[in-house]
This record gives C-alpha cells, sequence and structure tokens, in this order.
C-alpha cells in the first residue's frame, strides 16, 4: 500500500472524497432494492430557507442526520436522505425588494407589479438559492441530491393546490375576519412563530375618566398604547373586584379623539388582572387580541383606527389622523396633558412582538383571511400519547399533547406575492347587481364575503372562462407547504415506488421552537392524506448558545461563521467537536475548543494510522489464539465494550455520549495504553508475535475506523483506503466506499471463547496499568520527567514480556525486579495489585531544595484547612449562606486534607 503522508490535509481530501462519492452514486436510494434483508432508513431534511446560509443551528441538526444515515447505511439499510429548500414567502420577498430599492431599481414593490416582482424573485432564486446546499455539501451531508426538492417545483406546488381544494370542500377551509399579526411594513399577517418578542423600555401611561352617571367619580386607567383611546369602546373591570363591581353597567366618557368623547360602557370581565395597572382595563377591540375576545363576549363596537402601514386613520380623530403610529403616541400624551387627565408616565417593561423579517413591531389586526380548521386531530394526538410515535427527548410529548388539546384555527393566508396563490377564485363584477353609483364606480368590487357560493370557484385548475374571473390575491402561509413535505417530496399524490417504499419516513430531527408550526401540523397532513403517521421518531435538538448561555445570532455576533470553521479545522473536526458538546435534547454550550479538539483528534487518528503502517508487515492477517498478550486480549475486550456502547447510544439517540466512548477508547485505551504496550513486542525479535500484534492492530483499527465513519466521514474514507482496508472487500461491502462497510459486532460468546479470551483477561491488564499510573504518581509528587530506575518487588510471578510492557509503560531506565529489595528509609514507594513498586531517589533530586519546597506548601496547606474550619465552625456564617456556598467551603476542606495528606507523605519519603 502507498505510504500515508506525515500530515493529513482536510480540505483537498474531503473535495476529492465528496466528487468521488457524488460520482458513484453512493447516496442514491434505490426503491427497488428495499426488502425484509434491507429494509428501508428514510429521513426529509427540514428544508433551509432559500435566503439562508449555513449557520451553527444547520451544522448541529444535519450533522445529526447525517450520522444517522450513514449508521443506517453501515448496518445494511437502503437509505434515502430527500434534502430540498423552502420558498419562505416573506423572507424570500423581503431579500428581493431590499436588492432592488438599493440598486434603484424600485421605491415600491408596485413600482413592478405582481408579475415582474416574481419574474425577478424567480431569477434571484436561481442565482442564490442554492447556496445552503453547496454550504451542506462542504459539510459531508450525505443527502440523496438526485431526489433535491422545492416547495416551490411544478408539482410540489400542484399538491399544495389539490389539498387546500380537497379541505375547502371538506368545509375546512374557509374565509373569516378575525384578529392576527399584522406587519406594517410587509402589510401582510403573519404566523406566531414569525413574531419575534423583544424586550422593550417604553412608559405607562395613567390617565383618568369620568364615570358618566357619577360625575364625581373618576377612574385611572393604566395603558402602554394612549394612541389607541380613541378605538376604545369599552372599560373592563374584574366582577370580583370590590373596587369596581358596583359600577357595571354604567358608562364612562373616552377622553380622545377630542371631538368625539363618547360614553363607552364599563364591562365586567374575569380577565382583569386585579393586580395589573390599576385593575381598570381600556378595551380596544380592534388592536388587542385579548381585547376582541372581551368584545366578542360582550358584543362591543369595533373600530379600527389604524391604516394597514400603522398610519392613524380619520376615526382616531383630526389631531391624530395622519400620524405614524408612534408619532400618534406622543401626541396623544400631549393631548392627554393638555385636558388635564394624564396622572402620570412611569418608566415600564414590557415585550413587543416584532416582524422577524422586516425588524418591525407588530400590530394585532382584525384583517379578512383564510382559515384551517385542523384535520385528523385525534390520531396525531393519540400516536404520541400512546408512544407509537417516540419523542426524544421524551418531555416534549407532554408539551405537544397539551398543544393538540387546545387548537386554534390557522390562519393560512398571506398578503405577501411569492408563494402559493390562493387557488380560488371570484365572478367579476355583475352589473345586474350593481346600484347606479357602484356602475359609475370603476374601482367598486362586489366584497367577497356576500358572493354567493355559484360566485366563488375553488379548483387545482383556474376556471374555464377565466377572463370572467379574478383570482383570490392571498398566497398561503409557508408551513402549509411545509407540513406537506414529506409525502409531496416523494410523488404524492401519485402511489410512487418512493412512497412504499420510505413512507412513512424513519426520523425526523429538527428543533422544539418548530414542535407547533411544523412537526404537530406534519402529523396531521400524513394522517389526512396517507393514513398513517409521517415519521416513527422525532429527535429534537437543543438551542446552540455562547459560553455566556446567550442564544447566537448575527445581532450580537457571538455566531462563528461554519465555513471558517471548516477552513481552520476541518469538516470532520467541526462534526465531532459540535456532538461532543450536544447531549441529548439538551442545549449546546459551543466553544470552539472542542472543535479544535475534534481536530487534534483527527491528528491522532492519522499518526496512529501512519504508526501501524510504519511497522511494515502484511495488512489484515489472521489472529492466532496462542499467540495473544494479555494487552491484546485486554484491547479487544475494550473495542467489544465500546462497540456495544456507540451502537446503544445511536439507537437511543445519545450522540455525545457516542462521541465520549469513541474518545475514551481510542485516544486513552488504544494509543495511550495498547499501542504503547504493544512496542515491548514489535521492539522486539519475536516475527510471529509481531506479526500477531499488528494483526490485533489492524483488526482494532478496522472496526474503529468503522465505528467513526458517521461522525468522520472524509478522514475514515482517506483511511480506509489509505490502509488498504478496502482491498478485496466486494463493492456493497466497503470495496468502494467505507460507509457501505459492515458496522462492527461485538465478538460473541463463540469467537471470545476461540481466541481464549476470559473477563479476567481484562481484569489483569487493568491491574497492571493501575500499577503503571500508581509509579507514574510517584515521579509526578517530585516533579520528576525524565526516564528513571523503578524497582518493583512483585507479590508474584510475572512473565519477561509483562516486565518489558511494565518498563516501557513506566517510561523506566532500568525497571529492576526484585522480590527480596529492602528499600533504603524513606525511599518513594506505592502498593500496586502487582507488588510494591519503589522509587529511588539517590541522585535524582536535591533532597534538601525538594524538602523545602514541600514545607512551604505543607505550610500553605494548614493555613487554607484552617481558615475554612474556622468558616464552618462560625455559625453566624452558615446559618446566612446559601446551602450552594456550604457544599463549596465543604469540598474545599476535603481537598485541603487530601492535599496535607499527600504533602506529609511526600516529606516521609524524603526521609
Amino acid at each position: 500500500m502507498p505510504e500515508l503522508p506525515k500530515t493529513y490535509t482536510p480540505s483537498e481530501a474531503e473535495e476529492r472524497w465528496y466528487q468521488r462519492w457524488l460520482d458513484d452514486k453512493c447516496f442514491e436510494a434505490n426503491p427497488a432494492r428495499v426488502s425484509e434483508k434491507r429494509p428501508a432508513y428514510s429521513i426529509v431534511i427540514p428544508p433551509p430557507n432559500v435566503t439562508g446560509v449555513l449557520h451553527m443551528g444547520h451544522v448541529l441538526n444535519n450533522t445529526i442526520q447525517d450520522i444517522l444515515c450513514r449508521h443506517a447505511r453501515m448496518m445494511g439499510k437502503e437509505v434515502l436522505w430527500l434534502p430540498g429548500t423552502d420558498h419562505a414567502g416573506l423572507a424570500t420577498q423581503n431579500v428581493v425588494e431590499k436588492t432592488l430599492k438599493k440598486q434603484g431599481v424600485i421605491k415600491h414593490r408596485d413600482d413592478l407589479g405582481r408579475e415582474k416582482l416574481i419574474e425577478k424573485i424567480w431569477e434571484w432564486k436561481d442565482k442564490q438559492g442554492d447556496i445552503i446546499i453547496q454550504q451542506l455539501k462542504k459539510l459531508g451531508a450525505s443527502c440523496d441530491w438526485s431526489r433535491q426538492r422545492f416547495t416551490f417545483d411544478e408539482d410540489y406546488n400542484r399538491c399544495v393546490m389539490q389539498v387546500f381544494v380537497d379541505l375547502y370542500k371538506k368545509g375546512l377551509i374557509y374565509r373569516g375576519k378575525r384578529m392576527v399579526n399584522w406587519c406594517p411594513s410587509s402589510l401582510t399577517a403573519l404566523s406566531d412563530e414569525e413574531v419575534e418578542m423583544k424586550q422593550q423600555n417604553g412608559f405607562m401611561y395613567h390617565f383618568k375618566v369620568q364615570v358618566v352617571e357619577e360625575p364625581d367619580t373618576w377612574l385611572t386607567i393604566a395603558t402602554t398604547r394612549p394612541e389607541t383611546i380613541p378605538g376604545d369602546t369599552a372599560v373592563a373591570v374584574n366582577p370580583n373586584d370590590e373596587r369596581y363591581k358596583h359600577l357595571i353597567g354604567k358608562h364612562i366618557r373616552r377622553p380622545l379623539p377630542l371631538e368625539n368623547q363618547a360614553p363607552i360602557p364599563i364591562v365586567g370581565d374575569e380577565h382583569v388582572d386585579f393586580e395589573f395597572g390599576t385593575g381598570v382595563l381600556k378595551v380596544t377591540p380592534a388592536h388587542d387580541k385579548a381585547d376582541f375576545e372581551i368584545g366578542q363576549r360582550h358584543g362591543l363596537e369595533i373600530i379600527d383606527i389604524l391604516h394597514p402601514n400603522a398610519v392613524l386613520n380619520d376615526l382616531a380623530g383630526k389631531d391624530l389622523a395622519g400620524l405614524e403610529r408612534f408619532e400618534g403616541r406622543k401626541k396623544a400624551v400631549e393631548l392627554l396633558k393638555e385636558m388635564e387627565a394624564l396622572i402620570k408616565e412611569e418608566p415600564h417593561q414590557n415585550n413587543v412582538g416584532y416582524s422577524e423579517r422586516a425588524g418591525v413591531p407588530i400590530e394585532p389586526r382584525l384583517s379578512e383571511q383564510w382559515f384551517l380548521k385542523y384535520p385528523s386531530v385525534k390520531e396525531s394526538q393519540d400516536v404520541v400519547a400512546k408512544g407509537e410515535m417516540k419523542f426524544y427527548p421524551d418531555r416534549w410529548a407532554k408539551v405537544y399533547d397539551h398543544w393538540m388539546g387546545g387548537l386554534q384555527d390557522w390562519c393560512i393566508s398571506r398578503q405577501v406575492w411569492w408563494g402559493h396563490r390562493v387557488p380560488v377564485w371570484y365572478r367579476k363584477n355583475d352589473e345586474s347587481r350593481m346600484t347606479n353609483d357602484e356602475k359609475s364606480d370603476s374601482s367598486f368590487v362586489i366584497p367577497h364575503s356576500s358572493l354567493s357560493d355559484a360566485d366563488i370557484y375553488c379548483g387545482i385548475e383556474p376556471p374555464s372562462d377565466p377572463e370572467n374571473w379574478e383570482q383570490d390575491p392571498d398566497v398561503l402561509d409557508t408551513w402549509f407547504s411545509s407540513w406537506l413535505w414529506p409525502f409531496a417530496t416523494m410523488g404524492w399524490p401519485n402511489k410512487t415506488d418512493d412512497l412504499k417504499a420510505f413512507y412513512p419516513t424513519t426520523d425526523l430531527v429538527t428543533g422544539p421552537d418548530i414542535i407547533f408550526f411544523w412537526v404537530a401540523r406534519m402529523i396531521m397532513a400524513g394522517y389526512e392524506w396517507m393514513g398513517e403517521m409521517p415519521f416513527k421518531n422525532v429527535y429534537f435538538t437543543g438551542i446552540i448558545r455562547d459560553k455566556q448561555g446567550r442564544k447566537m445570532s448575527k445581532s450580537l455576533g457571538n455566531s462563528p461563521d461554519p465555513l471558517d470553521l471548516i477552513a481552520n479545522y476541518s469538516a470532520d473536526a467541526l462534526r465531532f467537536g459540535i456532538m461532543r458538546s450536544a447531549p441529548l435534547g439538551q442545549d449546546i454550550c459551543f466553544d470552539e475548543k472542542n472543535v479544535e479538539l475534534g481536530r487534534n483528534f483527527c491528528t491522532k487518528l492519522w499518526n496512529a494510522s501512519r504508526f501501524r503502517q510504519m511497522q511494515g508487515g502484511t495488512t489484515e492477517t489472521e489472529i492466532s489464539a496462542e499467540l495473544l498478550s494479555s494487552d491484546d486480549k485486554w484491547i479487544l475486550l475494550r473495542l467489544n465494550t465500546a462497540i456495544a456502547e456507540v451502537t446503544t447510544a445511536l439507537e437511543e439517540y445519545r450522540f455525545s455520549d457516542a462521541t465520549a466512548t469513541l474518545y475514551r477508547f481510542f485516544w486513552s485505551e488504544y494509543c495511550d495504553w495498547y499501542v504503547e504496550a504493544s512496542k515491548a513486542v514489535l521492539q522486539g525479535t519475536d516475527e510471529k508475535r509481531k506479526a500477531n500484534t499488528l494483526a490485533v492492530i489492524d483488526f482494532v483499527l478496522g472496526n474503529t475506523l468503522r465505528l467513526f465513519h458517521p461522525f468522520l466521514p472524509f478522514i475514515t474514507e482517506e483511511l480506509w483506503h489509505g490502509m488498504g482496508f478496502n482491498e478485496d472487500l466486494p463493492e456493497n461491502q466497503g470495496g468502494k466506499s467505507i460507509m457501505f462497510a459492515p458496522w462492527p459486532k461485538p465478538l460473541n460468546a463463540d469467537e471470545l471463547a476461540y481466541f481464549g479470551i476470559l473477563p479476567e483477561d481484562e481484569k489483569a491488564a487493568n491491574e497492571k496499568y493501575e500499577a503503571v499510573n500508581l509509579g507514574r504518581g510517584l515521579k509526578s509528587s517530585f516533579n520528576i520527567t525524565k526516564k528513571v530506575r523503578f524497582v518493583l518487588k512483585p507479590s508474584q510471578e510475572l512473565p519477561e514480556h509483562e516486565i518489558e510492557v511494565l518498563r516501557i509503560l513506566l517510561n523506566a531506565e532500568p525497571l529492576d525486579v526484585d522480590a527480596a529489595y529492602a528499600a533504603p528509609k524513606g525511599t518513594p514507594s506505592a502498593l500496586t495489585p502487582l507488588g510494591t513498586i519503589y522509587l529511588p531517589l539517590d541522585g535524582l533530586i536535591d533532597v534538601e531544595a525538594e524538602r523545602a519546597r514541600i514545607t512551604k506548601e505543607l505550610d500553605k496547606a494548614n493555613t487554607e484547612l484552617q481558615k475554612v474550619c474556622a468558616k464552618l465552625a462560625d455559625e453566624n456564617f452558615t446559618a446566612k449562606v446559601p446551602q450552594k456556598v456550604l457544599d463549596e467551603h465543604q469540598q474545599r476542606k476535603a481537598d485541603w486534607k487530601e492535599k496535607k495528606a499527600k504533602l506529609e507523605e511526600m516529606m516521609s519519603a524524603l526521609g
């Protein structure tokens, strides 16, 4: 085999191997290969927005998916990892509009019109929309790119239309006027997921109003939005509030607008919080969701005082009309002051919803929209409650069940142009139904709500006489297309081979923040149109945070660019580093040091492989049972344990536990112990034993590379071929790529018996390594780093080979084994399972200087121990501090006592 280079060059290897995998179609699934012996494994990618670029959340999510897919391939399954992107209606339109404005092409989207703007968006998508796909390839994502989908593909669009029509005909989709989240900048309704709550420093304004029936009675109201007073149609108090309940049914005089200080009723409603503000709530049904519900309960008038762009309209009164909402707030405060109604204004912090894309505060707005009554709710709730679909971690099942029990109809329409157009048409103005005034008004359109069923058409295709119809201008919420993702991407409504083989999918990996917006809706869609659940397991990732616990974001500047990390450390290092930090379902505290550790780990893997190559000899020969040393047997047993632990961890989605096992096994057990111990044979003259040790090394390395492959795909592929492990293997079992090599299995009982490996072999080796650790501890105590003489007074007879292993591991020069050794007084020693080991200090240290150093450290230990003991004896201290502080002091006391004992032992050893 060609010799591995001294250093590994990740960038070159990653590009070369990824292209090779693509050329060899290693990621492409074939439903024809699915059988009982080769079961299907499938997973659909949570489609990133076409506006997206790779961030650390993508790295975490897609690394997990890739690990699952690569592991499944090695388990002999036919794997489909189906990729794609989301058209991201509002986000994409915003990006393109901003670009066009910056270029001076438009001032407003109306300058281009709907068709021209959509053309511009398609142009942008064709140039920019696949950036994140290329970045995922850099990470090593083994998606089946031949099946890449887009939520705006022609056939996918048809699926969306068919679903809408089906639900409309079932009476589950309807048009109604409801309170929605409204973006005054983008001029569209938003889902809750598109609203970001931000803490704001504002003011609470207290103003007084007069009770009409009792002119001497005044009520004080507290509000953060005085500009909405002209839209108030009642004030509400809690009917159980003794301060105000006698006023229910009476009226107050609304102070604004000045020209219409109308009397409005005082209503009793249990929604009102006794403690918040003054306990008197102004009710503005058109501009607050809770107020709207109060208004519905009490039949209140609805006065909308805002234009869609959040500019106050004529109903706000002549003093406020035409002002932007925040300017209107200032003016309303001035007016209240002038009429001496303002009592006080005080600083106030509250959470305000912002449009995630436009970056402006949203407005609760009463708007005519399309709504959906959710289908297949019971089946979707039961499948999780009964445990037929598993959530990892399982705590999310309760959250899901709670939400499913309180569903509200889904606002599915958006007032943007880039998206799936609502497939509903309205018959154009019919003059026979118009008055003369309406006929003379060219802009008049018959309200949709007044149209009969004959005047509304809903269908996948436009009406046969399109010239007589106008299509609804709204598009559908982006989530309305993505909830069909698991089956619409596989060719539904046709009964395709992909659907037959790969649906339902096996796993879904996603964030818990979209458990309702996407996961729950996909489950409902799966039952409604496929009659079964869309996936069997859902793994919820944690949120990636910085070392200070803050969520990573561009605005904070605390989110590293994954591509920079890949360039600096390698894709494998990034993958290993982030998985090492990702306990099941918990937030991840990202530290670049973990990526650096990942790089060091890859270097260790490379160097360990090169060490094997430098020994020469034939690769992967048969292991001879009678020539196995205790160290050989020990590493085979440790490999068995590692295989079992990693396999179980992957089956239970415990990825950080798997990486911890891999790290422990390879770095510590294999490299630090076994490779060093093997030098006793490799540096010896027994060629048969040397060949057998190399066979063990090859066996362990071959299994180790396969264990590592899902986590470190590039370097394991490079070493698999570089070490010649692929030679003589069938293409579909590792000959072409390590990704098809069988997943390692522990040696079974018959194999262990054949090799003569017993549980006590592990115990014997562990005792030897414990002796080495104790001996190394003696050197460390006296700050000795060079080779030194050790003396072992054995408690049992030791073979020459074991003595040589001990010498190498202790870095002893020499290691004397003397059953009759009489150590000079004060010689440092340690009792080990193999006997007593001594470190003669003659000529190694300056005894007086060492005694002075230890004396100084002992003085410090005594001082610190006295201080902490005094603290713990002080009742004034122990009675006041939290338990956590007490525990810290107790630990400090134990640590100093232990240190003192060690120092006294060292002093005694000096004589």
